[in-house]
């Protein structure tokens, strides 16, 4: 029965860590690469 109670939560922290790798992912890909496409007004010349 112990195994059975290990492996559940095993399995959440692993799901959780997995969720938070993906979203991590995503942001550095959007901060990385899509981010420089699309300036913001602090980064704009007043040319």
């Amino acid at each position: 029965m112990l195994a059975v109670i290990f492996h559940w939560w095993l399995g959440l922290l692993l799901a959780i860590v997995g969720g938070l790798a993906v979203v991590g992912i995503i942001a550095g890909y959007l901060k990385q690469v899509v981010a420089p496409q699309y300036p913001g007004k602090r980064a704009r010349r007043d040319d």
